[in-house]
């Protein structure tokens, strides 16, 4: 009986040395959360790359011009819109500069 429990507590012993046994039930305890951060981050990615491109804020600013002349909305809307997305532009460019 003792000579199992040393046994045992040798065991425990080279897992907590032998550190690589560890991280593998670690991995296989975690991978769940780890796929989800893995999915938020490319989600992130997706957003800044979407925010902080020039063409795209021009993009925007084009179809909203469009929207604006097949009346769908507004002058008011349309002027709300459209300085939020020239603030947003010039936010890139001095972003840009600043790198």
């Amino acid at each position: 009986m003792l000579a199992r429990c040393h046994h045992i507590i040798l065991l425990i012993y080279r897992l907590i040395r032998k550190e690589t046994n560890i991280f593998i039930l670690d991995d296989i305890l975690f991978a769940p959360l780890n796929g989800l951060i893995f999915v938020a981050k490319k989600i992130n990615d997706v957003v800044e790359k979407e925010t902080s491109d020039e063409g795209t804020v021009k993009e925007r600013l084009m179809a909203l011009q469009l929207r604006f002349e097949l009346d769908e909305i507004n002058e008011e809307e349309y002027d709300r819109e459209e300085d939020d997305l020239l603030r947003k532009l010039e936010q890139i460019r001095v972003d840009k500069q600043s790198r």
